[in-house]
């Protein structure tokens, strides 16, 4: 029998917002059974006057194309992404997330820091079973060079290939079957990437504004700018990506995921597409959704430095 869990004491750290470029101090809490992973946002410099609660859960999301960014009324959050996976990563399923930004700290561009932060923190069991989320049959989202499907299974594992014409990226792929100790060891350290040649166009729109090759893999025309933790770091960032997206059912995900040059908009159309197939829709009238852009209004956009 599994139990939902949360951590044993509160915990924060600051960094930089990767779009806003501003400072941001993120402070993660224990919280009740079933609260699910729940933002607040204060003014600048306190953790203590808070915007209303903003869950992570599909309802919340208003854009999914550079990065998952939650939302509601007019304070938005951006890129969740990486502290959901940690979240999903570790099995936490309860967490009270305050920031004094809208935007969750970009650290090194991966959820290294966040599993760090969550595991010093210390973990709980609470008093009530986690419900995982059984895909009834196969479900696909995407076309035929972009898509995502999930088919049903008994724990989740994911099948991912990721092509790029650059010469450092290539065709990569790997299928992983999820299991805490791989997640810490070979996935939550892989980091976002972008390309040199769009940095420039992509801040003229006013995003990427804390982009730096401390945070960042950069990949200009001859080749990766700063290193490589893995041979494959590309494809095993668009599954930790996809991980955390993922963590916006908020439960456990038992289902085999094939994916093929997905991103967050993509991922979204899956999470979404699951949550109608299950019948858990909720739709909060306060909450605005943005429709996921199709692929060909994607594939029609600049790349972002960010990978998407």
């Amino acid at each position: 029998m599994d139990y939902q869990r949360t951590i044993r004491k509160a915990v924060s750290l600051d960094g930089i917002g990767l779009h806003s470029g501003k400072p941001v101090r993120l402070m993660l809490s224990p919280a009740p059974a079933d609260t699910g992973l729940v933002f607040r946002v204060s003014a600048p410099g306190t953790l203590c006057v808070e915007s209303e609660p903003i869950p992570a859960a599909p309802e919340s999301v208003v854009d999914s194309h550079y990065a998952t960014t939650l939302g509601r009324g007019a304070v938005r959050i951006q890129t969740v992404e990486h502290l959901l996976a940690a979240a999903a990563g570790l099995g936490i399923d309860n967490l009270d997330i305050r920031l004094d930004a809208t935007e969750v700290p970009a650290m090194d561009g991966s959820a290294k820091p966040f599993v760090a932060l969550l595991l010093s923190a210390g973990r709980t069991r609470l008093n009530a079973r986690r419900r995982p989320v059984t895909v009834p049959y196969p479900i696909r989202v995407g076309t035929e060079s972009r898509w995502l499907q999930i088919v049903p299974a008994d724990r989740l594992r994911i099948s991912y290939t990721l092509d790029n014409d650059h010469p450092a990226i290539g065709t990569q792929a790997l299928s992983w079957t999820a299991t805490e100790r791989s997640f810490i060891q070979d996935f939550a350290p892989a980091r976002t990437y972008g390309f040199l040649k769009d940095l420039g166009a992509i801040r003229k729109r006013g995003l990427a504004q804390g982009v730096s090759l401390d945070n960042t893999i950069g990949v200009g025309n001859g080749g990766v700018l700063n290193g490589l933790r893995y041979r494959d770091e590309f494809v095993r960032h668009k599954v930790l990506d996809l991980v955390g997206d993922l963590g916006l059912l908020g439960r456990p995900v038992l289902g085999h995921v094939v994916a093929r040059n997905a991103g967050h908009a993509l991922n979204y159309e899956l999470v979404v597409a699951i949550q109608r197939a299950l019948g858990l829709e909720r739709r909060p009238a306060t909450v605005t959704v943005l429709r996921p852009a199709t692929v060909d209004e994607r594939l029609q956009r600049a790349p972002s430095p960010a990978s998407i």
